[in-house]
């Protein structure tokens, strides 16, 4: 008797030991999950879900060094934002944001980089998407024309929305270097908004000259925003 009590106090205090230590490792499990998804979130725009700039860079470094000629670099800038806000009011604003990043994660798909530029007041987004050269055409005729697409606020206004986009490629550029490759597709984009089509950067755009990191020159607006009825 005095034995198989013996043996039930080692397997009590072994059944004990186990689930005191398990107890601070299933509490330590829930604390990393936690802290995972608050880096996750502070990684991220709160209002578009894009990268914020710290985030996307040495990604789409990655990504550009992994995928070399079949990634592409895009710069997509609402035209005339301010505009939104100022007769429509931020709300609506931060409507045309959260709709135009959607759209361009969409695009990208699952493998997809999205980031936001500029900070929270930003209109621009940057992307990186792994496109067959042969389908570079295709694919950016598809992005320009789904951020083309009218955007309905929840009160019923129709608003006409333009976004510029300039793209680049490391077999054009002669490069896959991320900061390279960003200037010649925002060289593009600016272009994309003198002539309202998305532009495939070149080396001409890639050694533009700039003004505080920006292309100079005039910057033109193909699509102004017209008042909603």
């Amino acid at each position: 008797m005095d034995s198989v009590l013996r043996v039930q106090g080692r397997i009590g205090q072994r059944t004990l030991l186990m689930t005191t230590a398990a107890l601070p490792l299933t509490g330590w499990t829930v604390h990393t999950i936690a802290m995972h998804r608050r880096l996750a979130a502070s990684s991220r725009d709160p209002l578009t879900g894009a990268l914020r700039r710290d985030s996307f860079e040495p990604r789409i470094q990655r990504f550009l060094t992994r995928y070399g000629d079949q990634a592409l670099l895009a710069v997509c800038d609402v035209n005339d934002f301010k505009q939104y806000n100022d007769r429509f009011g931020h709300d609506v604003g931060d409507l045309i944001l959260a709709r135009t990043a959607a759209r361009v994660i969409q695009w990208a798909g699952s493998h997809g980089i999205v980031g936001r530029l500029g900070g929270d007041g930003g209109d621009e987004f940057i992307v990186a998407a792994r496109i067959a050269p042969g389908r570079r055409t295709i694919r950016m005729t598809q992005l320009h024309q789904a951020l083309r697409e009218p955007i309905t606020t929840e009160h019923g206004q129709v608003l006409p929305v333009a976004v510029a986009i300039g793209h680049a490629t490391p077999d054009v550029i002669g490069t896959r270097d991320r900061s390279r490759l960003m200037r010649a597709a925002d060289g593009a984009m600016y272009e994309s908004k003198e002539t309202g089509a998305a532009v495939q950067a070149t080396i001409e755009h890639a050694n533009a000259a700039s003004v505080n990191g920006r292309r100079a020159g005039r910057l033109g607006t193909a699509h102004p925003v017209v008042s909603a009825a």
